[in-house]
């Protein structure tokens, strides 16, 4: 690495980091499904020949499927890989809609680097629009699985494969017009990094990337590692429903071994995660070593950054994968699944377990860590149009975790740059009104530091339809850290009739409204150490209701709604008498958990 000329590397940097985003910045210009092109829900991603992930903006999907079934030298240029098998994508993909498109770059002759790109997509068949059956048993009924082909040989469309996907599409047109969007963005990053290794020689270029590697692998040891403490930490937390089974606590566990000796220092041991769920929670993630797990799960550790400043610097590309050794348990499992168990609600899982991570690190560090989030769920509805047929799906985010230096984040999304759908565009497009979009009033959760707030969406139906759900947390909310309160859960409702989170084709007239209120981030700290005057604040900014002020804050308000004060004297009193009442436990997980059957299945382990 002391070799390597640190401007060239500088250089090389900027320019990955560049291609990245004008690949994305190509295919949200030319695709034409509102999932892809409005809601951002893609990513790019660029990897050596060595298939490690050299860019660190977002995550990707993974190369190794690619080169297991087309041998590098059997590639040339102008070709164009594609899948979206999940159980053929080494762990890379998820569920069906997310397609996935690979191009190898090419230097004198030889490939030298891919450029890949994989989103979610309209519809690729299955039993229900969307391709998101949420009562599936089988991931056969999840739509068109497609393993490892090449979709376009030396600049030359596969016309047959083409027209098999679109066949099996209810969107034939959005789908074959983001699949040349991101073709063809994916060909043009491959030329734009084919022109990088002219001008410097691929071993100048190569001996950048390992030093990019380096570089995090050794900033993620000395920065973040370093501030967990050595010993073995658990934690668990559960999805609640699986679409098929009546709600009952499915299991996600992490016992993390830490030692600073070791190679790897940290060991992530899912050993004691529940059975493979019969419905579509299921995630495979025990393929290539977990070495997509390792990716998804390491921006977790960012949070321990000295400075949130400092926190947004650090990019997690490879070089986090040598730090981090994953234990999965035994085949059949909610991370180990069988195939063709069904998995197109995995997010229930990788979600969950991002929450995990942060859990077990908040108990080994004293509680320096985020309170829980939920920031990603599906809704939408579909039937017919003027036009014809018509499906609009959301991913609507929800609010992030308290820190112990700042509230949560409100409704935001785990997919980097993605978001909502604009109401102008979807009122032009599809026949219902929006007539309400703002924050969930209370939702955060209580905290010195709130829990983010998530959204309070109302959607009147101009015509007969049908309302889907994919949605977590609708049982369980997003728990607290270090005496922080739970946040709300996800509750829809469609004429006032509450929905489950997993719904796939629920009646709604023509008139009737649809409610959806997204999740609340937890809260961190405890809500009677928060300064009286802020929670007055947000009052005033609509984020707490005067009734939530007092009950969850122990805040006593005077004086007109539109400007509160805080009645000191009160606050005082009601506040000691509250604290009193409820000494603050380290996490506080809310009213639902014990609802459900039997508690934590692994009692046996002091979780809490």
């Amino acid at each position: 690495m002391s070799t390597v000329d640190p401007i060239l590397v500088e250089i090389v940097e900027g320019t990955l980091a560049s291609v990245e985003m004008e690949v994305e910045t190509a295919i949200a210009r030319t695709a034409r499904s509102p999932m892809i092109r409005d809601a951002h829900d893609f990513r790019a991603g660029i990897h050596d020949v060595r298939l490690r992930k050299l860019t660190g903006r977002s995550y990707s999907a993974l190369v190794q499927p690619v080169v297991r079934d087309f041998p590098i030298g059997t590639m040339r240029p102008g070709d164009v890989f594609f899948h979206n098998d999940v159980y053929l994508s080494e762990g890379g993909i998820g569920h069906l809609p997310d397609l996935c498109v690979t191009v190898p770059v090419f230097h004198d002759g030889q490939v030298v680097a891919f450029v890949q790109a994989f989103g979610h997509h309209d519809d690729i068949g299955g039993a229900v629009p969307g391709s998101m059956p949420s009562h599936a048993r089988s991931a056969f009924e999840e739509g068109l699985m497609v393993p490892p082909i090449r979709l376009w040989d030396q600049g030359v469309p596969n016309r047959a494969a083409l027209t098999i996907m679109t066949r099996n599409s209810r969107m034939p047109d959005s789908l074959a017009g983001d699949l040349d969007a991101e073709c063809s963005a994916c060909l043009m990053g491959a030329r734009r990094l084919g022109e990088l290794f002219d001008r410097y020689g691929r071993g100048a270029v190569e001996a950048c990337f390992d030093a990019i590697i380096a570089k995090t692998t050794e900033t993620f040891r000395r920065e973040l590692l370093s501030k967990i403490p050595e010993g073995v930490h658990v934690w668990e937390d559960y999805a609640e429903h699986d679409g098929v089974d009546d709600p009952r606590l499915h299991a996600q566990r992490i016992t993390l071994t830490v030692d600073h000796a070791a190679d790897p220092p940290l060991t992530i041991d899912f050993t004691g995660t529940s059975p493979q769920a019969k419905g579509p929670i299921n995630h495979a993630g025990d393929y290539a070593d977990g070495v997509f797990l390792k990716k998804w799960l390491a921006p977790i550790l960012r949070n321990l950054a000295d400075t949130p400043e400092r926190m947004a610097e650090l990019d997690v590309n490879e070089g986090v994968v040598p730090l981090i050794k994953m234990v999965f348990p035994e085949k059949g499992t909610l991370l180990t699944p069988i195939f063709p168990a069904p998995t197109n609600a995995r997010t229930f899982v990788i979600l969950r377990l991002l929450g995990v991570l942060a859990g077990v690190l908040a108990k080994a560090t004293g509680g320096r860590m985020p309170a829980d989030q939920e920031t990603i769920r599906y809704t939408g509805v579909y039937g017919e149009s003027d036009d014809g047929p018509y499906l609009m799906r959301e991913v609507l985010g929800g609010g992030s975790g308290g820190r112990w230096y700042a509230d949560g984040e409100d409704t935001i999304h785990i997919v980097p740059d993605s978001r909502n759908i604009p109401v102008e565009f979807a009122e032009a497009r599809w026949p219902f009104r929006v007539e309400r979009l703002g924050l969930a009033v209370d939702s955060g959760g209580p905290g010195e530091f709130r829990g983010g707030l998530g959204y309070d969406k109302h959607i009147r139906m101009l015509r007969d339809a049908s309302f889907m759900s994919i949605a977590d947390r609708s049982i369980l909310s997003c728990w607290g850290v270090n005496g922080g309160r739970a946040g709300r859960p996800f509750q829809v409702t469609v004429n006032g009739e509450e929905m489950e989170g997993l719904v796939d084709d629920f009646p709604v007239r023509a008139g009737e409204i649809i409610r959806v209120r997204t999740t609340g981030g937890g809260g961190w700290g405890s809500p009677y150490d928060r300064p009286a005057e802020k929670v007055a604040a947000d009052v005033r900014d609509g984020k707490v209701s005067p009734e939530g002020a007092r009950e969850d804050y122990g805040v006593v308000l005077t004086g007109p709604a539109g400007d509160p004060q805080v009645d000191a004297e009160a606050t005082g009193k009601l506040r000691a008498e509250l604290r009193a009442g409820r000494p603050a436990a380290f996490f506080d997980r809310g009213a639902g958990y014990p609802t459900l059957s039997g508690g934590a299945p692994h009692a046996d382990v002091d979780l809490l």
